[in-house]
């Protein structure tokens, strides 16, 4: 039997550390990029057309996807990626409706970022956790502990202090608040949703991200000429300039690119780590856009803001101890 001399597991347990920093970085980065990216698409361009923007995102990722399909099949060594039909008729049977979820999530998502400033956007859009419990419990009888609700309310709390100052400082949008709720709610819909279909798709979430493109792309186009966004894509005065379309695709390789280092940071860590990063980069994320769009917020403004951090982080610790708890009651019985 080989035994592992100190050195070796020390040198183990740096590899680890430094593969967990770098996910951790990669994600903030890229995803505190992909929040300013988008919000410059949606409200310097002067192209009044997120539905297409968000096309064009969609389009790119599913691009890319199937560039990485086909890199995979020609040096299967180097990369694996599924592979599957998109236009079978059981894959739209099994996919479509949760692509219609994913489509309504990143729309909105956008309508909102369009709407709201990035400061206040992390508080248009907290209400995911409290939809999450809601939505489990009507669709999957999931009851929630008392302290798990406690922190609902602690993050409801800080929502309306938030659009309160919000309104006093004279910034409040409702239509943008509306669209980060709706947003808020197509998320919890979607993750719920999401693990009904996944064994429908062999549980490849790149398969599984493919698809949801695919259809998106598609529907996204057709409501795009419906709501008449097509024709203000027509009409846009920078439509032939090279750097409308090189942003366009900057922020389609951002979407594509926050899915890939979400899904590395939860692989190289844990779904409690990701979340706990994800609360504090929003924070950051909220300071940052203060300081580079000079905005000064009145104190409650900062205190709601620290209302639904403190809630959400709450909330994620409460269920990783109900989890732990559930776990040690099963293998004891054992």
């Amino acid at each position: 039997m080989k035994r592992t001399t100190m050195s070796e597991e020390g040198g183990t347990l740096v590899s680890n550390y430094v593969k967990i920093t770098l996910a951790v970085s990669l994600y903030w980065v890229i995803s505190i990029i992909t929040v300013f990216v988008n919000k410059a698409l949606l409200s310097e361009l002067k192209l009044d057309a997120p539905m297409f923007i968000t096309w064009f995102q969609c389009l790119i990722s599913a691009f890319l996807c199937i560039i990485l399909h086909i890199f995979s099949l020609l040096y299967p060594k180097i990369l694996k990626f599924p592979s599957g039909n998109p236009f079978k008729v059981q894959n739209i049977i099994n996919v479509l409706p949760l692509s219609i979820l994913f489509m309504c999530m990143i729309t909105f998502n956008n309508l909102c970022l369009k709407k709201v400033g990035v400061s206040f956007y992390y508080i248009g859009r907290s209400l995911t956790t409290v939809f999450n419990v809601v939505f489990s419990y009507l669709f999957l009888s999931q009851k929630t502990s008392l302290a798990a609700c406690a922190c609902c309310a602690v993050i409801v709390m800080g929502f309306w202090l938030g659009v309160d100052q919000e309104d006093l400082a004279g910034t409040f949008s409702m239509s943008g608040t509306i669209y980060g709720v709706l947003a808020s709610a197509s998320l919890a819909l979607y993750s719920i949703h999401t693990k009904k279909v996944l064994p429908s798709v062999d549980n490849e979430i790149w398969l599984l991200s493919y698809f949801n493109n695919v259809y998106s792309s598609i529907i996204l186009l057709i409501l795009s000429g419906v709501f008449g966004e097509l024709k203000n894509v027509q009409e846009y005065v920078d439509l032939y300039a090279p750097f409308f379309w090189a942003f366009l695709s900057i922020g389609g390789l951002c979407g594509f690119a926050i899915g890939y280092v979400t899904t590395l940071q939860i692989k190289v860590t844990s779904p409690l780590t990701h979340n706990i990063s994800g609360t504090a980069k929003a924070c950051a994320q909220t300071v940052i856009a203060s300081y580079w769009y000079d905005e000064v917020k009145p104190f409650l403004w900062w205190i709601s803001n620290w209302i639904v951090l403190f809630g959400s982080a709450a909330y994620t610790f409460v269920k990783q101890q109900e989890m732990e708890a559930n776990y040690n009651n099963k293998y004891t019985r054992v």
